[in-house]
């Protein structure tokens, strides 16, 4: 690695973690198809982030470089009905684990993901999900990340 250092997002950081959202969206071309035209959504991106930075049951972890940000990842906490193997009924989740171009292969991705396994420890959580790209499966695959007994499936409508 570079030697550069995890850290929480700031306010600041909004513009380039918007960025960097939309660079994983150009990444997941080959899997998602092309996104549909129009950038509201980056807008809309800006306010939650803020929401987010704010709140105690979210982390935002960033790695900085001379030209904004080399990678981020998000890290959530989503309430669930307590049950024998999750007596909390909390649950991680992490998401937008993005690293810019320039600073692939650098060991960055990893840092951040490890940042905020350690803040999903630190908060008690006893299970932390993700969607892995196929590019990054095999890295949290490495960290201790398997496959879930249950599947995971999704509904999707189209966005209005």
């Amino acid at each position: 690695m570079t030697g550069r250092s995890v850290r929480p997002a700031v306010a600041g950081d909004i513009p380039e973690l918007v960025r960097l959202r939309a660079l994983l969206f150009t990444d997941l071309t080959a899997t998602w198809g092309p996104a549909p035209p129009g950038s509201q959504w980056r807008d809309a991106c800006a306010c939650a982030l803020a929401v987010m930075l704010a709140d105690p049951a979210s982390s935002v972890l960033v790695i900085g470089s001379a030209s904004g940000l080399a990678c981020c990842g998000l890290g959530a906490i989503d309430r669930r009905l307590p049950s024998p193997f999750n007596p909390g009924g909390t649950i991680g989740h992490v998401f937008g684990i993005v690293t810019d171009p320039a600073h692939r292969g650098q060991g960055h991705a990893r840092a951040v993901t490890a940042g905020l396994l350690a803040w999903f420890d630190r908060q008690g959580i006893i299970r932390v999900d993700l969607n892995a790209s196929p590019d990054g499966e095999r890295l949290y695959r490495s960290l201790g990340f398997a496959s879930h007994p249950d599947p995971a499936l999704s509904r999707t409508r189209a966005a209005r």
